[in-house]
This record gives structure tokens, C-alpha cells and sequence, in this order.
């Protein structure tokens, strides 16, 4: 059993509810405990809010359901001064699979502000978790948002959404393991998401901190010490990992580890359309992040990546330090740039 303790200096409130009976098998302190006879208990150290948002800030805000019976969801967000129609990034939110979600205080904030500052539409999912939906469920929930989004734009009703959606400007994006559900869910389009899309029209990747692992450790796995307020520790990572991936699976599965021996994802990776990866000094996953660009670099694909210095995993969400305000502001003028070209 891995136990991994969280910042308290968070200092939100946390549930205090337990399971009475039966040995844990899994812990990160403060986010997540699975005992062994399956039972999971997540933590309310991130409040849940409700799609309202202050009027200053200009930006609309509401919830739709995408699947009934696996309770997926999403929350738009649509910048009010912008006369015209906006290009549309569904983003998946991180959590290592296990925890988050798209209505998460943290998440809300952040997104409403790029809405309103880069002048995009938002389609933020609220996917299945594991361990109770191990991988490829998130990677399911991903590709099915896509095709709801589809279904959508050819209704031409003109939701309270849709009317200000550009779909011929389409980007997947995500933090940290929605940055790895983004990156897979591209790839599971391959080279025929022109036609299965259709209307939808993608025109990018942004892909935040995303969350990869294998079995050897790099040397920002070994010796970065992620900055206060972070929640990524090299030990909350393979907790993760082991709860999210596949039975008898180890961290150089394609899907934790696409830079393995053997692994063919980034030839599957077909399309040409260009990425945007976002790395963070002061990150465990840093090395990987560079190594991935690198990778996705010969391997012919348009890629650009920016590393913005000071600060660790999840900055833009987590940390409110003048720093990271400063560089989160840095963060949303290079995806405002990203997605304007």
C-alpha cells in the first residue's frame, strides 16, 4: 500500500467521512483510499460549485448531460464580448484518473478566466473515474463527448452553446491526465478524424503538464522537489497509475509510457494538425514533457513547447502565488496565440 500525504497548507475542507470496514489497499492522503473489497472514498479537498459565475467576469456558463447512463457530463463556458463565433476547446481536466472533476472550484475559475481572456468557447467533460472505470474509460468517455459534440453542431438548433461555437475551429485540449485523454483520444481519431468528425474540424492539440510515467525514472522524477502546493509527488504518480491502468499492466503500457519500446503511438498519431505542450520547470513530469516534445519533433509532427519557470504540476489551478498567477497569465496568452492562428 502507497500512502501520500497532500499539502495541508491547501487548506480546504476535507470530508470526513470513512468506510468502517475492510483493509486499504491504495491511499494518497487527503484525495483518494480504495480498500480491498473495491470500496473508494474520495475527499471533498476541492469543493464543487455549481456553472454560476460573477458578472464581471463575462462569461456564460451551463451544464449539459452527454451520457445519461454513464453520468458523463460537460460544462461550457462562452466569453459574452466576443460578436462572433469562437473557436471551441473541449479540455479534460486532470486528477491521475482518479479524482477531479470538471465542477471542481479550482477548474471553474481557471477556464472561465481563459474563456474570457483568450475569447474561446470551453467544453469542459466530466468523465468516468478509476479505479471503479480503469483506462481506456476515460479515453471512451473522450472519444463519445466528441461524437455527442458532432451530433450537435448537425442538429443545427442552435443550443444556448452552439450558437457561438466555431466547429471548423475544434482544439482538444487538458492538464495533466486529461492532457494524456486528450493526446489518446487524437489518437484513436488517427488519420480518418476528418471524416468522422465532419462538421467538427480539428484544429490543434494543447496538451497542459500531460501525465505519463514508465518503469524507468528520469532525472526530474528522481530529484525535482515539486514547489508547496502541489499534489505530485513520484509516489501519488504510480498510486495513480496502478489504479488507473489496466489489470497486470506496468508503467510502460502505451498508454502511460508512449515513449516505450515497442510502443507505435506516435505514428499513430497521424494527423498533421499542430500541439502545443505546456511544461513546468518545477515539474516531476518535466523530463518526460521535454522528451515527448522531442519525440513528437522527429517523428515529423508541428509541435511547440513552452516551459514556464518557478513553478510545479498544476500551477494554473492549484497555486495562487504571485508567481504563478504571473505565469498562468503567461500560459493563457500562449494558447490565446495557439489558437488564433
Amino acid at each position: 500500500m502507497a500512502t501520500i500525504t497532500l499539502d495541508p497548507s491547501l487548506g480546504l475542507q476535507i470530508s470526513t467521512k470513512t468506510h468502517q470496514e475492510g483493509q486499504i489497499m491504495e491511499e494518497i492522503d487527503g484525495l483518494i483510499r480504495v480498500y480491498k473489497d473495491g470500496h473508494v472514498e474520495r475527499t471533498e479537498i476541492i469543493p464543487c460549485v455549481t456553472a454560476s459565475l460573477p458578472p464581471e467576469l463575462s462569461v456564460s456558463s451551463g451544464d449539459e448531460v452527454i451520457d445519461k447512463v454513464t453520468n458523463v457530463w460537460a460544462r461550457f463556458y462562452l466569453p459574452k464580448k466576443c460578436h462572433e463565433k469562437t473557436p471551441l476547446l473541449v479540455y479534460f481536466h486532470g486528477g491521475g484518473f482518479c479524482v477531479g472533476s470538471a465542477a471542481w472550484s479550482c477548474y471553474h475559475e481557471f477556464l472561465a478566466k481563459l474563456s474570457a481572456r483568450a475569447g474561446c468557447s470551453i467544453m469542459s467533460v466530466n468523465y468516468q473515474l478509476a479505479p471503479e472505470n480503469p483506462l481506456p474509460a476515460a479515453y471512451d468517455d473522450g472519444f463519445k463527448a466528441l461524437m455527442w459534440l458532432k451530433q450537435q453542431a448537425l442538429s443545427g438548433e442552435n443550443e444556448w452553446w452552439s450558437k457561438q461555437c466555431n466547429f471548423s475551429r475544434v482544439f482538444l485540449a487538458g492538464d495533466s491526465a486529461g492532457a494524456n485523454i486528450a493526446h489518446n483520444v487524437a489518437i484513436r481519431l488517427g488519420s480518418s478524424q476528418a471524416a468522422a468528425l465532419k462538421p467538427l474540424s480539428i484544429k490543434g492539440i494543447i496538451l497542459i503538464q500531460p501525465f505519463f510515467g514508465g518503469e524507468g525514472r528520469t532525472h526530474s522524477e528522481k530529484h525535482t522537489v515539486e514547489p508547496p502546493r502541489s499534489t505530485l509527488s513520484l509516489a501519488a504518480s504510480d498510486t495513480y497509475w496502478r489504479l488507473s491502468l489496466p489489470a497486470g499492466s506496468n508503467r510502460d503500457h502505451p498508454w502511460c509510457n508512449p515513449l516505450a519500446k515497442g510502443s507505435s503511438q506516435l505514428e499513430e498519431l497521424r494527423i498533421l494538425i499542430p500541439l502545443l505542450v505546456c511544461v513546468s520547470e518545477m515539474d516531476i513530469s518535466r523530463d518526460r514533457n521535454l522528451e515527448f516534445c522531442g519525440a513528437l519533433g522527429k517523428a515529423g509532427k508541428k509541435v511547440e513547447c513552452v516551459v514556464y519557470k518557478g513553478v510545479g504540476h498544476a500551477f494554473q489551478i492549484l497555486n495562487k502565488s504571485q508567481l504563478s498567477q504571473t505565469r498562468t497569465q503567461e500560459m493563457i496568452s500562449h494558447i490565446k496565440a495557439f489558437i488564433s492562428r
